[in-house]
Parts: structure tokens; C-alpha cells; sequence
């Protein structure tokens, strides 16, 4: 072995043993985790056990276990189990918990009682991140995207699921019928041992088709209609992929879109984008502290009811309008060829004739006006290219100005897009390659909230760590 480096003999004795304080480096992460953990307040945070018990065994202290979760998660390691075993062999783990070894029930256990607290150091982290005055931009990105649940998808039943594997089990009882009546007409043992198999194979499909009428009326029952097995709380949701879909979890995140830290995040098993604007962009202004933001979401996010919650509040929404309108593959003109002049509440058609108000709503919820004009429509040049109807009808929602405020936002912002698109969708590509495959390994929607949280904290700590580096981050920690 000459002209190699070699290492240390394994049987070799010192007189003064190294320390754990000599293997950890001082620009090690862990050292980020040990500090930022001891400065929190977990009494106040809502943890439990932060004051020992007069009696019985000792227990371990939260933030014990806390930072073993916190360094897991830094380290894509979230089972604990592979955690019980990391701490019995892994060096900077040893340093952050001082060679205690919890066993994986312990290290369960404490996730799952303390969500809430979890939830809480989670936001205390973006605290301090807008201490460091990193939140001055007041421009956040939110998007959502679906994250698989533990329960697989033949777990997961909705009334259409129910009718066809109902189907399927009637055609397999019918197969195996059809060939029990040929085995019947033959002779011999292996007619007879072959009866006997298919007989089985139907008794066990008439104890499915059985199973499967129950479930269909517990999917009945349900409100979503919708029941799944494993875990309760996920439901089946469509993907971008044209046919297909997972069954989990809506994570909504709100990132800044200066330094693309997560601001604020939420876990929902609505499967639509839709209605999560306002509440969303809410999380995302309390969290940054700035009186007025900015948010940016796409066309996922196009609702009129949500754009106008956010008026007033300080949340200045930019969405693309979405076309719905089949107009301009007809060859027809569309709504964007209409002017409207908010002064003399009218549109003005590509002809230069004026359309007015009519004076009764005449939609359901009586909040859409209809503006028309009733003699230019009948003699116009332009009508073949207007609509097929005898006139031309524009609909106007109440509250259209919003609308027209928010386009007006997006005109004077034209990369608001692309902004958008390089700031929010990282973090997601980010956080599923960190989670592998499966994603979420906790059940019901409370703890997929923790398990999401520690994913966040973990992510926003290593990008303060990029910034900052880790002595002035640690600095900053204790300021």
C-alpha cells in the first residue's frame, strides 16, 4: 500500500481522546440548528414536557427531539426510525443532542403530539427572517401543487370508482360462473380440483362485491362524496396531465420573491386553486409585515369573488384573465374588443357604435349587467363578425372594475409572469425531490400540516444559510 495516504490504525489508543466538539467543523449547518433551537422560547411555543415530572422515568426535552427533527429534515431524513439509527452513528448528530439515542417510538410520538408547536417554530423562523429586514420587496409568488398521500389510489373510492369496480367484479363473476359450468360437464380429479378453485375465486369476489355496497354507502354519506382508507383526510385529485391524478394533499406556499423564502404555506384537500387566494395572500401580508404586497398567482387563481376580498386589505393581486370565450376560433370579436369607458358606463364595439346598460339584471344572482344597443346591432357591416344573435349582448360583473384594476396591475408589470413562475415553482421542485416519491409519510391532514412545516422550516433555514452564511446567520440568531 506505498504511495497511498493512509488512515489511522482502528486498535490505536490515545491518551487524550478528541471530542465531539473537533469533528463539527465551525461552519457546519448543525451548529445553525443548535442555536436558532436553543434560542426558542418552547414553553411559550406550546410545547409539551418543557417542565419535567416530579415522578417517573425521566423524559427527554422537546428540544432534544426537535432538533433531531429539524437536522433530519435538513438532511432528507424524515423516518423515524432512520433517525433512532442516525443518532446512534452519525457525528453531528451526536454533537447536536450530546449522544442521546431516543428510540424511534420516542421520536413518533413527539411529532405527533406537539403539531401544533411544530407549526408555530415554523413561523417564528419567518419572524426573524423579517427581523433581518428581508422582506422589504413586499412582492410574494403563491402557487399550489399536489402532494401524494400515504393512501394509495385503490384505497381511495368516489361514487363513479364504486360503479366501475362494481362492474369489473360482476364480469369476473360471470367469467368464473361460465367456466364452473364447463368444469362441471368434465370428469376426472383435475375437473374436480379445478371446481373447487373457481368456487373459491367466487365466494371471495361476492365478499368484495359485498365490501364494495358498504363503501359505496359510506362514499354516499360523505359530503364530498368521496371516502378513503387509509388516510381519512386525502382525497383524489387531478394532476396537469390529461388523465391523470393522485390521491394527497394541496400545498399552497406564498414565497418572497427577492430572496425566495417560503413566507407562509398551507396543507388543504381541496383539490382546487380557485378559493385559495385571499386567504392565502392574507398569511403571506401578516407574515411579511408590510402594509401593502404585491402577489402574483396564475390562472388557476382567476376568481372574481376572491379578487375582491383582497380590495381594501392592502393585497394587490396580479392574475392572468382567463379565456373562456370560443369567439376567436369562430372568427368572432371578443370581449377585449369592447372599450369600456367607466365614466359614461358603456362599451364602445369595433364599429364605434355604443353599448349601454340595460336597466334590470337579468342573471340569477343579480349581480351581472347586460349592455346592448338595440338598433345600431340590426343594420351594422360588422354583425357576421359580432354574433350570431340578432344583437350583441356584453355581461358585466358588478364588481368589474377590480378585474380591471387587477389587468390594469398586470399591464404596467408585463414579467409579473415570469417572476412568478421562477420564483414559486423552485421551491416545489425542491421540497418533492427532498421527500422522495412517496412525499407525506404521516396520516390525516393535522399532522401532513406538521410534517409540511418542518419540510418549510428546513428549507427556509438552509436558504438563510446560502445568504448569509452560517457564523452571521448564527450571529443574527442570537442578536
Amino acid at each position: 500500500m506505498k504511495r497511498f495516504i493512509e488512515g489511522e490504525d482502528r486498535r490505536q489508543t490515545t491518551l487524550l481522546p478528541d471530542t465531539l466538539e473537533d469533528y463539527v467543523t465551525q461552519d457546519n449547518p448543525v451548529r445553525v440548528i443548535d442555536v436558532f433551537i436553543d434560542e426558542l422560547d418552547l414553553e411559550v411555543l406550546g410545547f409539551a414536557g418543557t417542565v419535567p415530572e416530579a415522578t417517573g422515568r425521566p423524559s427527554y426535552h422537546p428540544a432534544t427531539l426537535l432538533k433531531i427533527y429539524l437536522y433530519g429534515y435538513l438532511n432528507r431524513i424524515q423516518s423515524s426510525r432512520r433517525l433512532e439509527r442516525e443518532s446512534q452513528r452519525n457525528i453531528e448528530l451526536m454533537w447536536l443532542t450530546g449522544r442521546l439515542m431516543p428510540d424511534f417510538k420516542t421520536i413518533a410520538d413527539f411529532r405527533r403530539d406537539n403539531g401544533a408547536a411544530i407549526r408555530a417554530a415554523c413561523a417564528q423562523f419567518v419572524v426573524l427572517c423579517r427581523q433581518l429586514n428581508l422582506f422589504t420587496r413586499a412582492v410574494v409568488a403563491i402557487d399550489g401543487s399536489k402532494f401524494k398521500a400515504v393512501n394509495n389510489r385503490d384505497k381511495n373510492f368516489t361514487v363513479a370508482k364504486v360503479v366501475k369496480r362494481i362492474e369489473q367484479v360482476e364480469a369476473s363473476i360471470a367469467r368464473y360462473l361460465t367456466d364452473l359450468d364447463r368444469a362441471d360437464r368434465e370428469d376426472g380429479d383435475i375437473a374436480g380440483a379445478k371446481t373447487v378453485r373457481l368456487k373459491e375465486k367466487i365466494e371471495g369476489l361476492r365478499r368484495q362485491m359485498q365490501s364494495l355496497r358498504e363503501i359505496g354507502k359510506q362514499v354516499e354519506a360523505a359530503p364530498d362524496k368521496q371516502v378513503s382508507l387509509t388516510d381519512p383526510d386525502a382525497r383524489s385529485m387531478a394532476t396537469s396531465g390529461k388523465g391523470t391524478g393522485i390521491v394527497g394533499y394541496n400545498v399552497q406556499i406564498a414565497v418572497d420573491a427577492e430572496h425566495h423564502l417560503i413566507v407562509a404555506h398551507e396543507v388543504t384537500n381541496l383539490g382546487s386553486d380557485r378559493a385559495q387566494l385571499s386567504a392565502m395572500a392574507e398569511k403571506a401580508r401578516d407574515a411579511t409585515g408590510c402594509e401593502e404586497v404585491t402577489v402574483l398567482a396564475d390562472r388557476g387563481y382567476y376568481n372574481g369573488d376572491e379578487v375582491l376580498a383582497c380590495e381594501g386589505t392592502g393585497i394587490l393581486p396580479i392574475i392572468p384573465k382567463t379565456r373562456t370565450s370560443g369567439n376567436a376560433k369562430r372568427g368572432l370579436f371578443t370581449v377585449a374588443d369592447f372599450i369600456y369607458d367607466a365614466e359614461t358606463d358603456r362599451y364602445t364595439c369595433p364599429a364605434g357604435e355604443h353599448l349601454t346598460r340595460g336597466k334590470v339584471r337579468s342573471d340569477r344572482r343579480d349581480n351581472i349587467d347586460q349592455y346592448r344597443n338595440l338598433t345600431a346591432c340590426l343594420t351594422c357591416a360588422l354583425k357576421s363578425r359580432c354574433t350570431p344573435d340578432k344583437i350583441k349582448r356584453l355581461k358585466r360583473w358588478q364588481h368589474e372594475s377590480v378585474l380591471d384594476k387587477m389587468q390594469a396591475r398586470l399591464d404596467r408589470m408585463l414579467e409579473a409572469m415570469t417572476i412568478r413562475r421562477q420564483t414559486v415553482e423552485h421551491p416545489f421542485g425542491t421540497l418533492k425531490a427532498w421527500m422522495g416519491s412517496t412525499h407525506f409519510l404521516t396520516r390525516t391532514l393535522d399532522q401532513v400540516k406538521t410534517e409540511m412545516s418542518l419540510q418549510v422550516l428546513a428549507y427556509n433555514m438552509k436558504r438563510m444559510i446560502n445568504i448569509f452564511g452560517v457564523k452571521p446567520l448564527m450571529e443574527a440568531i442570537a442578536a
